[in-house]
């Protein structure tokens, strides 16, 4: 019961079983949650950062027992991170509108795929912790040029 409910958050229920870029579609699926909660919710885009912290434990919780039980360090398939990292980039917007929506996601893709400093460094942490921190690191470092963009109108 527990391995079932690890890998349901660790794969963001079934999104990181897609057979074309597990973390994009797990990106996307964060999206999709974010766009409903701002129109429907009339979610402004600092409460974001709510989910990334109730959902930080749960997260590293799951990715780190389906890399135990399935003995790999990073398992593809588990995007629980990449949704974090995405909410976590779209708190950084100004405003929310197309041109932010795509930023931000461009953004938060550009800095996990890159992994600049220390973003690579946060991998090595132990267990889940590590599969979780660098994506978080990467969604900082989008939201900071985010906001930046913001501040200076660029969108």
């Amino acid at each position: 019961m527990k391995s079932n409910v690890a890998r349901l958050i660790a794969t963001w229920f079934g999104c990181g079983y897609s057979p074309i870029g597990p973390g994009t579609a797990g990106s996307l699926a964060a999206l999709v949650i974010a766009w409903l909660l701002v129109h429907y919710a009339n979610w402004p885009s600092l409460w974001f950062l709510l989910p990334v912290v109730a959902l930080a434990g749960p997260g590293i919780w799951a990715a780190g027992v389906t890399a135990r039980e399935t003995q790999q360090k990073d398992p593809q398939f588990v995007v629980v991170d990449e949704v974090l990292g995405q909410w976590l980039a779209l708190a950084g917007a100004r405003s929310l509108n197309l041109k932010s929506w795509i930023a931000a996601f461009l953004l938060f893709r550009l800095f996990d795929i890159w992994k600049p400093m220390p973003v690579r460094q946060l991998e090595a942490l132990p267990g889940g912790t590590g599969i979780v921190a660098d994506d978080l690191m990467a969604g900082v470092y989008a939201a900071l040029v985010l906001f930046a963009a913001g501040c200076f109108n660029l969108y």
